[in-house]
Formats: C-alpha cells, structure tokens, sequence
C-alpha cells in the first residue's frame, strides 16, 4: 500500500509524547533506533484517504469522521498483509499517555528514502492527517515545507 499526501503544519504538541522515554523505547524496538521527538503530519485523500481509514479500523480507531461513502470503501481495502504495531500507554506523574498502532513503512520523497512508521494515536482529531515517526526530522533531512508532495509506502 502507498499512500500519497502533501505535507502540513501539525499542532506543535507532538513532541511532548514522542520525547517520553516510555515511547522511545518502543519506537527503538519498531524503527532500530529512537524516533524524532516530533512527527511529520501528511494530509490523503481520495483513495488515500479510504486506504488509510482502512488501516484505522484495523487499528480499533473509531471512523465515524469519514463520510459514510470513504467508511463504505474503505471496507473493500485488504490490510490484513500489514502487522500492526501496538505502542502502549501509560500513566506518569498522574498523567495518562495514550496508546497507539504503528505500521512499518519507507517515507520517499524526490530527494531520497528513508525508514519510518505509520503512527496511529488511540486518540486523535484528525480522519485525514497521516503521521509519521521516523529516526531523523524528516522535514529538516528532505527541507520539506507545506504542501510538498510525499509518498509513504508501508511494508
């Protein structure tokens, strides 16, 4: 599966989980090595879009975002070829930290390849936002701005 999107500015917030050394650790045993502390948010749509709500039900997320007729197609898509990855939560300090379901993946754009994951929080505001971990900041390595076309190929 590849899914193709245009890069976008996030929330900011990200980095706040993603630098918990509870998730490090599971990103080191996923991706070989600990992940950004931040991740790249690329927007899908059309079939994109109904592939990645397929992975989201494979993840457990709730779809009910989608419009009826993605949620409809996106029941046709076969992801049963792809191991999902859990990330578990936990609580620090009072605090909960959700959990999440990665998916192995190759982020290309026009410059180069590198490793990454499909990061799928248990709790999200986006339907049509892709979020991607990897071991370097993807946006600085490939200079990448908002609106650049990228492909994520999940393995």
């Amino acid at each position: 599966m590849e899914l193709g999107g245009e890069v976008s500015s996030g929330l900011g917030r990200a980095h706040v989980f993603m630098a918990q050394p509870h998730y490090q650790e599971q990103f080191r045993a996923l991706l070989g090595k600990t992940a950004w502390p931040g991740t790249l948010n690329v927007n899908v749509s059309g079939t994109d879009l109904i592939e990645y709500i397929a992975l989201r039900k494979k993840s457990g997320i709730d779809t009910l975002d989608a419009s009826d007729e993605d949620r409809s197609s996106a029941m046709d898509v076969d992801v049963s070829s792809f191991e999902a990855h859990r990330i578990r939560g936990f609580l620090r300090d009072g605090v909960s930290f959700g959990g999440a379901t990665a998916y192995k993946a190759q982020f290309t754009t026009d410059s180069g390849t590198i490793p990454c994951a499909v990061l799928i929080p248990d709790l999200t505001r986006h339907i049509d936002v892709v979020e991607i971990i990897a071991g370097a900041c993807l946006r600085e390595m490939f200079n990448l701005e908002d609106g650049a076309v990228v492909q994520i190929q999940l393995d």
